[in-house]
This record gives structure tokens, sequence and C-alpha cells, in this order.
């Protein structure tokens, strides 16, 4: 019940402020930041073991990270290498040595100064990307840089973590333990490497073809926590080992059915990191020391500001852009409190120091929110110059095509042939993996899903093609894409008359019949075997077509009722059969005035 209870707290907190907030235009991070105030000491004091609540909710960075790696293929994290060892080394290295030699000329020990410039040279990735993600700016310039430095400063914060216990004290078994740790780290790399390249996709292929989602979700959850508990236990950055372990997976089929099942945990986990930020706030400390606090925080971020303008300046962008880049990660980042925390146990920096340090660190984050809206309304001539991205979320594709067997290939193929590009989604992982041995580019998931559906990016394109074999489960995705995608034409295969007004009821118009077109040029061949003109067989085709869908619109609000059906059909075709044999006398008039 006490767990119950909790969790009844947290959401209840995080729906109100994060509904708050979000009708005041300060986005959900900081609505999340200001839940976790009001439930925590400083507020109502609903909660406590704040400490474990955080450490928990880190689970939430990782997620994001796997995520983020499963949109960059191996191929375009080496297209991106400048931008990341450059913009971000470059970052991290004039902001550490501009904190760290401030710190140091105060009066602070070398290796307090060495930290706090490590610690505070880092943003937070969590914070930032969900900010620019809500913004809809992760696909602009700026965004695409913002990333590559915070994708660099989850690399560099594995030797920071490593180094700071190191700053202590420097004994004679020193060495040999710098060597163990390498060696470490280099067999866990290889390992997540080697299990996710040869073995990963095969365990998702097989859990695929049990067709049970639990079974799915439970793999793909245990697949980021194996990765993250690996690094842990080497002293690594678990994000970073599920950000190596999402990339080895970007290429695959199972791509966005993973991207479809972690987000909903991701959204919560984050949710909840930010709310146990901020209740790690001592407004005791911020009561006392309010003028120091805010001063610092105003310098702590004055300081990568400028640094952030340069790199900005340094790769191309505009001012605007700049302003943006700047902004979006001057703040500091979660790493900071776990870099700190090692530092105060590793008998570098007093726990004072720390507190305060990462009170400037969530303030700062805070503050981010407000500068944006601030920039915002800026008013200004130019834009921050949106281009398409290095890492974009999906293949940019008009058409998607959900089913690929029979009837969607043939679609696919044409369309290929034409070198028009697609997106298609199968649920069957034996068809996918058929049809990725021929080389085409198809992703598992259930196409009814709307978080699959959202996750592939089907409000991005114009045309979806509906071709899945089974009934129900076409009209359930029929009935996801009219209802949260209504701007895309949907083009739907129907197997039988059933379906048709099945999909017709849900405001689907351009609906094909399965083996409709197919079974009329059969007919009309053998019309033609039979010995009747090609022409004649041609009108018959035209004209029993005609009748047909006629038939077809004029049942359709009644073809629940079977007798009546039944009734009509019979007297539909004994009409057709009158039009025929009054189609037969007209030609044969019009052959006798010919021949007169």
């Amino acid at each position: 019940m006490l767990l119950l209870g909790q969790s009844a707290i947290y959401l209840s907190a995080a729906v109100l402020s994060v509904a708050l907030f979000g009708q005041l235009g300060f986005g959900s991070v900081l609505g999340f930041l200001a839940a976790g105030v009001a439930i925590g000491p400083w507020g109502f004091a609903l909660v406590g073991d704040v400490e474990s609540i955080l450490h928990f909710s880190e689970f939430g960075v990782v997620l994001l990270l796997f995520l983020i790696g499963l949109e960059l293929h191996p191929a375009r994290l080496w297209t991106m290498r400048h931008g990341v060892f450059g913009a971000g080394g470059g970052q991290v290295l004039l902001s550490a040595i501009t904190i760290g030699g401030f710190c140091w000329l105060s009066g602070l020990p070398w290796q307090v100064s060495l930290t706090i410039g490590l610690g505070l040279s880092l943003s937070s990735t969590a914070f930032a990307l969900q900010v620019l993600a809500e913004k809809g700016q992760l696909t602009a310039r700026h965004g695409r840089t913002a990333f590559s430095i915070l994708l660099f400063q989850d690399m560099a914060a594995i030797p920071i973590i490593a180094l700071v216990p190191l700053l202590a004290a420097f004994g004679g078994s020193g060495v040999m333990i710098d060597v163990l740790a390498v060696a470490k780290v280099f067999g866990a790399v290889a390992a997540v490497i080697f299990v996710g390249h040869f073995a990963l996709l095969h365990v998702f292929r097989l859990v695929a073809r049990t067709g049970i989602d639990e079974i799915f979700t439970a793999t793909a959850l245990l697949t980021v926590i194996g990765v993250a508990l690996l690094m842990e236990s080497i002293g690594l950055s678990m994000a970073l080992g599920a950000f190596l372990a999402g990339v080895l997976l970007a290429d695959s089929e199972f791509r966005h059915a993973l991207e479809a099942t972690i987000e909903p945990f991701k959204g919560l986990l984050l949710g909840l990191f930010f709310m146990a930020v901020g209740m790690t706030v001592n407004f005791g400390l911020l009561a006392t020391e309010i003028g120091m606090v805010l001063a610092l925080v105003a310098a702590l971020m004055a300081c990568k500001f400028c640094v952030l303008l340069g790199v900005g300046a340094a790769v191309g962008l505009n001012w605007r852009s700049r302003l943006y880049l700047a902004v979006s990660i001057a703040q500091g980042g979660e790493f900071a409190f776990v870099i700190f925390g090692i530092a105060v146990t590793s008998g570098v920096m007093e726990r004072e120091l720390s507190d305060l340090l990462i009170l400037v660190v969530t303030l700062s984050m805070a503050a981010t929110t407000f500068l944006f809206l601030i920039l915002e309304r800026l008013p200004t001539r130019e834009t921050a110059d949106i281009e398409v991205s290095e890492m974009p979320v999906v293949e940019e594709n008009r058409v998607v095509i959900a089913g690929f067997g029979r009837f969607g290939q043939i679609v696919g193929r044409l369309l290929q042939a034409k070198k028009i590009g697609f997106t298609a989604l199968e649920s069957s992982s034996e068809q996918v993996d058929f049809v990725r041995r021929y080389g085409n580019k198809i992703y598992y998931g259930d196409a009814s899903r709307l978080e699959f559906l959202r996750a592939v990016r089907v409000d991005e394109a114009a045309f979806f093609v509906l071709a899945i074999d089974d009934v129900d489960t076409s009209v359930r995705t029929a009935e996801t894409v009219m209802r949260h995608f209504p701007q895309v034409r949907i083009l739907a295969r129907a197997r039988n008359r059933e379906h048709v007004y099945k999909l017709m009821d849900l405001g689907v118009t351009d609906i094909y019949r399965e083996t409709y077109g197919s079974s009329l040029e059969t007919a009309e061949d053998l019309l033609n075997f039979l010995g009747l003109p090609s022409r004649e067989a041609a009108r018959a085709r035209s004209t029993f077509r005609e009748h047909d869908e006629d038939r077809l619109l004029s049942q359709h609000g009644a073809h629940h009722d079977h007798d009546l059906i039944a009734e009509q059909s019979r007297a539909w075709q004994r009409e057709l059969e009158e039009i025929f044999e009054q189609d037969a006398e007209d030609e044969a008039a019009d052959a006798a005035k010919t021949a007169s």
C-alpha cells in the first residue's frame, strides 16, 4: 500500500504541475521540476528517501540514450565524428579550463577546481533534448550541433568519473588499478559490440516469432537493463552502454518496434528523474545564501553561453542559431550529481560544497526554460536555419506500406522501379526476414498500434497503403490512422465485400478489392477464348464493373441485413442480365444498320 500511495502522489503532482506549466507555456520539464519541489523535503514533504528515487529515475536517462542510439546508424555516427569530437571536445575543454581556472584562482585546491571544472562543463542530455524536442528543434542545425556536443559529453563522463577518485590520492598500486580498469572498459565494450552484433538480433527474431507483445517488451527492457548493469558493474556510464546497444540495433528491422515499446517507459522515468532533481533542491541553503547562489548560476551559464557562442561560430551557425545552441545546453547536467557525489565519498570535496554545486546545477536547468521563452520572444529578422538533420528519425518517404505480403510487395516493387521511396511495415517476423534477404528496407511491428505509427513518423507521410491480410487488424489500423493522422490519404486493400463495408464505415474512400481486378481480367480473357470479339468482352467487363460498384455503394447502409442483401443480389443479377441482353440487341441493330 505504501508503494501505491507514493505512486499516487508522484502521478498526481506530475499531472497537476505539468498540465499547469504546459498551459502557461513553460514546458513539461519545468513542470516536473516544480512537482518535485512541491512534494519534496522543502515543499509538503510527502515523500522521503530522495537519493534512492533519484538513483532509480536515472534509468530514464538510460532509456533516452538507448532511443537516441536507435536513431543513429553506425555509418551516420561516423559522418558526425567532426561535430562530436570537434564541437563537443572544444566545448568541454574550454568550459572546464575556464570554470576550473576561476575556481583555482578563487583559492580552491587544484584537485577540487579540476573536479568542478569537469563536472560543470557537462550539460543535461535529458533536459536539453527534451526541451529541443518539445520546441521541434532537434532537426535544426543548432539542434544537431547540440546533440553532437551532448553525445561527446556523455562519452567524456566516463573518464571523468574514473578520474575523480584518483585525485584523492596517488598510491603505489594506482598504475595496476588503472591497467585493470582500462582492461575492464575494453572488455565490456567489446562484449556489448559482440553480443549486439552477432546474438542480439537473432534473439529478437526468435522472440518476434512468438507473436506475444509482452515478451517482446520484456526482451527490450532486459536488453537495456542488462547492458546498463554491465557498464555500471565496471564503473562506466549506464547511459553510454545503452546508447551503444541502441546504435548496434539502429539498422535492424526492429528499430521502430523497439522505439514504440521503450518510449512510454522513457517518458515516465524521465519525468520521475526531473521530479527527483526538484526534490534535491536545498532551499535552506538557497534562503541563507541566495545572493551567492544566484551569482554562481549566472556565472556558470554566462561562461558556458560564451563558449557555446564561439563553438557555434566555429561550425558555421548563424547568429540566431548560435543563441539557440547556447541557451539549450548552457545549464549544468545530471552527470554533475554523480561526479560531485563520487568526489565527496572519495574525500576530494566537502559535502557543503557539493550541496551548493548541485543547487546551482538544478537552478541552471530551471533557468534554461525561461531563457528559451525570452529568446523566442525576441524580435529578429533572422530565423534559425532549419535543414535536414544528420540523424533523421525516419526515412523521409511520402509513402508507408502496412502489410508487405503479395499485395504490398507488388505496390512496393513498382514504386521502387520508379525510384519512389517508401517505408514498409510488417507484423510477421518470418516475412520481414524473407524480404530483407533481398535487400528491401522493412520494419517489424504492429501497424495498428499508435506508438508504432508515431515511431515510423506516419504524420510526415502523404499516403498510407493498407495491405494487411487480417481483416480485423486492417480495420483497427485504418481506424488509428484516420483518427490520429487525418491528413494522410489511405489506399486500402479489401479482402471481401464485408471488409469494404467496414472500411467505408470509417470513412476510407480509396478501397481496392483483392483479386477483383484480376478476376475481371480473367473473365475478359475467357470471353475472348469462347469466341466473343475483344471489343464485346472489354465492354462486358466495363459494364459489370460499373454495375457492381453501384451495387456496392447502394448496399452499404444495409449490409448487416443478410436476407435483404441476398434478395437485392438476385434482383441485381437479373438486372445485369437484362443489361447484357439489351447491349446484345443494340450491337445486332448497329451491325444490321452498318451492313445496309
